[in-house]
């Protein structure tokens, strides 16, 4: 049964991520140069403010499933897969904190085109970390389907 459970708990807080990164990556960020610079600074505090409950919640259950995975995987998926899936979410786990954040930080003291444009091409980082992720638990999810 937790095997079962972590499973999908794991797969749900994944795919959530993976929308939200996509929507982030694609609508959201790249409306950021059309703010304003006289009330950048504000709606860089107001988003990373709002959106930090939204994004952390999934993220720790995702990492804390992701590693429960390792040593629990459920039959019939290979354990290797768990640890590269606890591998991409260690990936983008860094890279919020080395990359990410950091730049956030920065434009909330204002609007700065090359931070802007880091943020939006480190960000591809995560984008592409989650969606790979996305598509390992649902390759995960078919073979536990094709089993039964």
């Amino acid at each position: 049964m937790l095997p079962q459970a972590l499973f999908v708990l794991n797969l749900l807080s994944t795919w959530y991520l993976v929308g939200l990164i996509w929507m982030v990556q694609i609508v959201h960020y790249s409306m950021f140069d059309r703010v304003g610079e006289d009330v950048f600074a504000r709606y860089a505090t107001d988003h990373a403010r709002l959106i930090t409950p939204i994004v952390m919640f999934p993220m720790l259950i995702e990492i804390v499933t992701a590693a429960g995975l390792i040593a629990w995987a459920p039959a019939g998926v290979p354990r290797s897969w768990m640890v590269v899936g606890f591998a991409l979410v260690v990936a983008i786990w860094a890279s919020t904190a080395l990359l990410q954040v950091p730049c956030h930080s920065r434009l909330a003291g204002g609007f700065d085109v090359q931070v802007y444009r880091r943020l939006v091409s480190t960000n591809w980082i995560r984008t592409v970390g989650w969606t790979v992720r996305g598509g390992l638990m649902a390759v995960c999810l078919w073979r536990l389907l094709m089993a039964r």
